[in-house]
């Protein structure tokens, strides 16, 4: 992770942030190198079982398997007691780390080439994949004084289950992704090595519980069948505690007080009675009680300020969202013990924050935390494609969300491990988790079109898998939903099994029918829509309060194609593939959807060659893919954020689809797999800057948006209008602009609807300046007196016709621009560097240097990733220049000096020292 920035910074006013179960930690194998995997070569052939688990004894201890041998049943005879004894030789099988499908094992060992490279996916057999799968994995135990339990989910898509050679559950209880296992198998488990067995079944998710892609990349093909979360062997001793968590009721608005009540399940796994003690500590706070337990009995145990005044809080510690506050974080420790001696233990991290989301007058859902309301400002988030865990790059694309302004991570299925809500606790962004569409999770709801229609089978699976995740997600303070269905709400019955679920759970933030424009009888209205779009649309659609304009809250929305920079497309494309590219836009392209209404860009590429000219070639097409992206996506979050607060129809939330993508991908993305960035990534994070000043495309109004919690006064705002060729044509200040906070928004001047003598095509640059004269905002527009026209009355699911396009061709025409950029590098001990970045315009005449992109490289000139850059594809005027800083990982440059790679829409390409 590369440093924080110092708003970004989390003080833990409770002990250090913790996993959810207790010292389950895989710590081999678990992450796959996702660059490598370019060789073809078969995988060794060796014994496979050289991963030996070493389980603690103590009761209450947790240990994750650190790795299984995985093999294809068509390749084993052996019976399956065989397979899952101990010493069982396991010759050919291959690797595979603790959370792995079989396709992310079969890459990890050589066995395919790079799948993420032109077509390479293609042409890995799925033949290979409609046979179960053995995952095997020997561990051993000290001793058998405590008893042993087996606790699991993420199984895709059903296994049978074996321990030392007996078959302890079947694939029809071990069904579906999200559902949790506990297995108790103290009288299988010996002194020594021990053998658990797995035999996973293929999955397809139109027809299991478990998850698909959708229509967001070429889906793996293996359809992610494995194990991909951790396998838990827990410890314990005669009373065994379960779900424990805390309920927290936080006085708002004055905040002054915190009520917790903790809940546990005490359960004797005994066939005698037991007299327990639970005793627990929250931070200083202590509590115990006793209970007693019949043979086999479970209990609720639970304390409350009622019963335990102590845990009345005074002045809690509150937890807030970026930027509205800190994120502290408190611990609970529970212990059972019996007769004096510990008999298992629980530990949960949570957080005190209150979270309400109901609807306001226009029927849009509006979220408030701790009383605050607040615009959701969110992104799609897709795991790798191969469903492979890596902490470091996952906290990496969280950290990317805060640098681009966002608060909020919206997960449509493949709900992640964890660790991914520990992070985004820590980093206080807000997450909303919920099932996926267009499979068998909707397919009892969509006539079978999008999966399956559910048997009676499918009820409980999709039941517990509620429990489930309820019971693991509650306590994080970062999760502010649940959404219960995606582009369907669920039928009666299934959202009375889902909100019974829940309510059983203590679940305590808002469920939500759907993310899409439906209701449901006991949850109601989503207060959501989902009218897309999902393909281009011109920047000045996104202001027209329709469709998916700036108003309510659109729960999945962009322009659709996000062309990478060529660093990355140089990575993913062959030769052949970067000419089609540019060439050819009805040509279908691999690394889009698999769905037929997306597979080309030619929507994309028509109106990039309408607005701003034909590509003269690759480099060209990239260049204008770049611009035309930084434009689209700064509107989209612009038009939200000032309408956040219009008094008529407000918008109240708007997650970019998609935040990132899970493969190479041309299309909804606002960073590439490789954490490069480009156009739409600094459009998003120039409209999300804390106090910013923007153009309005729908009434040409100058406005002033202030997301920080403080009002700001005294400000000054300037507007000038240039030709392409630097000419000023229009100029005017206006002082004393005064706007308030949480996301306040004041009209600091309107454009004039004609200026004299502006040419067709034309730029505006704003400038915002607080009252000592110092300049806090900085926005520059490329624009045209021809507008982009849309035809509203042929809109359909995935997007609104554009039946005449802006005229920016005359960008083509702008002088060249020159640019010096000097660099100093400090290298902090924490293993991070910041390059500072001083970039001039030099040149003598009128003319800017817009969008001066400054990309960190080494010595090779390949980009250093991830980096996070102040600013970055800035627009300079001549004379004016301003400091950038990058802060990446030193370790990233692999000894190579920093070097600067300066380019822009009007300035040569140059490299130059960074130190």
């Amino acid at each position: 992770m590369f440093r924080p920035a110092p708003w970004e910074t989390t003080v833990f006013h409770r002990p250090a942030l913790v996993r959810r179960r207790t010292a389950a930690v895989a710590a081999l194998g678990l992450v796959l190198a996702f660059t490598a995997g370019t060789s073809s070569a078969a995988p060794v052939l060796h014994p496979a079982h050289a991963r030996v688990t070493a389980i603690a004894s103590a009761p209450g201890s947790s240990t994750a398997l650190a790795g299984f041998a995985i093999q294809s049943t068509a390749k084993v005879t052996d019976s399956p007691a065989a397979v899952s004894s101990p010493g069982y030789p396991a010759t050919g099988w291959v690797n595979a780390g603790a959370r792995s499908t079989v396709l992310a094992a079969l890459l990890a060992a050589g066995k395919y080439a790079d799948p993420f490279y032109s077509a390479n996916q293609q042409k890995i057999p799925k033949s290979d994949f409609t046979v179960p799968w053995w995952y095997r994995s020997d561990f051993t135990v000290a001793d058998t004084a405590s008893r042993t339990y087996l606790d699991f989910s993420g199984v895709i898509s059903a296994a049978d289950v074996y321990v030392n050679g007996k078959q302890v559950a079947d694939k029809g209880a071990v069904t579906g992704a999200y559902t949790q296992h506990e297995l108790d198998v103290s009288e299988l488990v010996t002194s020594g090595t021990n053998t658990v067995a797995f035999r996973i079944q293929p999955n397809d998710p139109k027809k299991n519980l478990t998850m698909g892609w959708i229509d967001w990349l070429q889906p793996p093909p293996d359809q992610n069948m494995g194990i991909v979360r951790d396998v838990v062997v827990r410890r314990g001793g005669r009373v065994a505690l379960r779900d424990a968590h805390v309920v927290t009721s936080l006085a708002v608005p004055s905040l002054s007080s915190a009520d917790l009540t903790v809940k546990a399940q005490a359960r004797n796994d005994s066939a005698a009675p037991v007299t327990a003690t639970v005793s627990g500590t929250v931070g200083q706070v202590a509590f115990s009680q006793d209970v007693t337990l019949k043979a086999h009995e479970t209990k609720p145990v639970t304390f409350t300020p009622a019963t335990h005044p102590q845990l009345r809080l005074i002045a809690p510690q509150v937890w807030w969202p970026a930027g509205m506050g800190g994120q502290p974080l408190y611990e609970l420790n529970l212990t059972a013990s019996v007769a004096g001696s510990p008999s298992d233990s629980a530990r949960e991290s949570f957080g005190i924050r209150e979270v309400k989301a109901p609807l306001n007058a226009d029927g849009a859902r509006q979220y408030s935390v701790n009383g605050r309301p607040l615009l959701i400002k969110g992104g799609g988030w897709s795991p790798d494609e191969y469903l492979r865990w890596d902490r470091t790059y996952v906290e990496d694309r969280l950290t990317y969300a805060l640098d681009l302004g966002l608060n909020t991570i919206r997960l449509e299925g493949h709900i992640e491990p964890d660790e991914f809500f520990d992070l985004a606790d820590r980093y206080g962004i807000l997450t909303l988790p919920g099932w996926e569409c267009c499979d068998k999770w909707e397919g009892q709801v969509n006539g079978g079109e999008s999966g399956d229609k559910w048997t009676a089978a499918d009820y409980p699976v999709a039941k517990a898998s509620m429990t489930a995740e309820a019971s693991r997600l509650r306590d994080h303070p970062s999760v502010i939903s649940f959404l219960i269905g995606s582009d369907f709400a669920p039928d009666k019955t299934i959202e009375k099994n889902y909100v019974d679920a829940l309510k059983a759970a203590d679940w305590p933030t808002p469920v939500v029918a759907a993310a899409s424009d439906n209701s449901a009888p006991v949850t109601g209205s989503s207060g959501m829509k989902m009218t897309g779009p999902y393909d281009w649309v011109p920047p000045d659609y996104w202001y027209n309060k329709q469709e998916g304009g700036a108003t309510g809250f659109n729960s999945e929305t962009s322009a659709g194609p996000d062309i990478p920079t060529l660093d990355t497309l140089r990575r993913m494309l062959s030769p052949a593939e970067l000419d089609t590219l540019w060439k050819s836009p009805s040509a279908k392209q691999y690394h889009r959807s698999p769905s037929s209404t997306f597979a080309t860009l030619k929507l994309y590429d028509d109106a990039l060659a309408g607005r701003y000219g034909a590509p003269a070639g690759l480099d060209d097409y990239v260049r204008k893919a770049q611009l035309a992206q930084y434009e689209n996506v700064r509107a989209q979050f612009e038009a939200y954020g000032r309408n956040a607060k219009d008094a008529a129809k407000p918008a109240t939330g708007v997650v970019y689809w998609m935040f990132n993508s899970g493969w190479t991908s041309l299309h909804w993305q606002l960073t590439d797999r490789y954490l490069d960035q480009g156009g739409a990534y600094f459009g998003a994070k120039k409209a999300n800057e804390p106090l910013h000043i923007q153009y309005a495309y729908d009434n040409r109004a100058v406005s002033v948006v202030n997301s920080r919690p403080d009002a700001a006064s005294g400000l000054t705002a300037r507007v000038s209008l240039f030709d392409v060729d630097g000419t000023r044509k229009y100029d005017r200040t206006v002082t004393g602009v005064n706007v308030g906070g949480n996301g306040a928004s004041t009209t600091a001047l309107t454009v004039p609807a004609s200026v004299g003598g502006l040419s067709t095509t034309y730029l505006a640059k704003l400038v915002l300046s607080d009252g000592s004269g110092k300049e806090v905002s900085r926005n520059v527009y490329w624009l045209s007196t021809r507008p982009d026209t849309l035809d509203y009355a042929h809109t359909d699911w995935f997007h609104t016709p554009t039946t005449t396009y802006a005229d920016l061709k005359g960008l083509a025409a702008m002088p060249r621009a020159t640019v010096s950029a000097s660099g100093a590098t400090t290298v902090d001990a924490d293993g991070t560097s910041t390059t500072t970045v001083r970039v001039r315009n030099t040149g003598s005449g009128p003319a800017p240097a817009l969008l001066t992109d400054v990309h960190l490289v080494n010595a090779s000139g390949t980009p250093v990733l991830p980096v996070r850059w102040s600013d970055n594809q800035v627009s300079l005027w001549p004379g004016e220049s301003t400091t950038l800083t990058a802060t990446y990982r030193t370790a990233d440059l692999h000894g190579s000096a920093p070097m600067l790679r300066v380019s822009g829409w009007n300035t040569a390409t140059a490299t130059m020292p960074g130190e």
